[in-house]
């Protein structure tokens, strides 16, 4: 039995993780200049959403697939990464926008060796016109609390020296960052899990299913009236076509 303070404790860590703004951008100013709070829905995505990672990863420019993978993978390298993603071993963490478009991806992937079981390795990408959102660090912050409510000890990162956008994500997070010429790997030592953790990610999850349903939705209603519209549309030139 969990006692009372403690649901209420957690209760205020849920409601202050989610509404705390993204790393390095504390608000986002609406239209009338009145800055407000950012809340990102990151959801889990299973194995029937392979092809969507793989059509994400695709749309990469080739200069950040080169900072995403290492090198300049292809598209058959992408593809067969894709493939290849174990969602049994590893958790795959993505943000939708309203159209449904996955704009941003992270693989947390956990350690197979005996003697690094409780270490796991992050990765993420963000499409271009997603960027300067703080959809990278949120991606992490996500990641960690997962690896933390699975036993893992430290999340590490292993980028390109110039991959400086990822590398500040891991500094910011208070990581260890260790250059080996055009090569950084960073280290983040993390606590064991919480009530206040557990919670949390229940929670997020939930929201993010709950925005995805949503958003899902409006998708089907609004292409149900561009249908429609493009039927009428039909109708018209048609009937303009035989008064003619």
């Amino acid at each position: 039995m969990i006692a009372t303070k403690d649901w209420l404790k957690a209760s205020w860590y849920i409601s202050k993780a989610m509404l705390r703004p993204a790393a390095g951008r504390p608000f986002v100013e609406s239209r009338n200049k009145t800055p407000t709070p950012v809340m990102v829905p990151i959801r889990a995505l299973g194995p029937s959403y392979r092809e969507r990672i793989a059509q994400h990863l695709l749309q990469l420019e080739p200069a950040d697939r080169y900072l995403r993978f290492g090198y300049a993978a292809n598209d058959e390298q992408i593809r067969r990464y894709a493939e290849q993603l174990d969602f049994n071993r590893d958790e795959i963490f993505g943000i939708y926008n309203r159209r449904l478009e996955l704009i941003a991806m992270a693989h947390l992937a956990f350690s197979e060796h005996p003697e690094h079981k409780h270490c796991a390795e992050f990765g993420v990408s963000v499409l271009k016109q997603a960027r300067g959102r703080g959809f990278g660090a949120r991606l992490f912050e996500r990641a960690v609390m997962h690896a933390r409510n699975e036993g893992v000890n430290m999340v590490f990162i292993h980028a390109l020296s110039e991959n400086t956008a990822m590398l500040k994500i891991a500094r910011n997070a208070g990581a260890t960052v260790r250059r080996d010429g055009s090569e950084s790997e960073a280290y983040l030592q993390i606590p064991p899990a919480s009530l206040d953790t557990r919670m949390a990610e229940i929670v997020e999850q939930q929201f993010a299913e709950v925005d995805y349903q949503i958003k899902k939705q409006a998708k089907q209603f609004w292409d149900f009236l561009a249908n429609v519209q493009e039927v009428r549309s039909g109708v018209q030139h048609a009937r303009h076509q035989s008064a003619e």
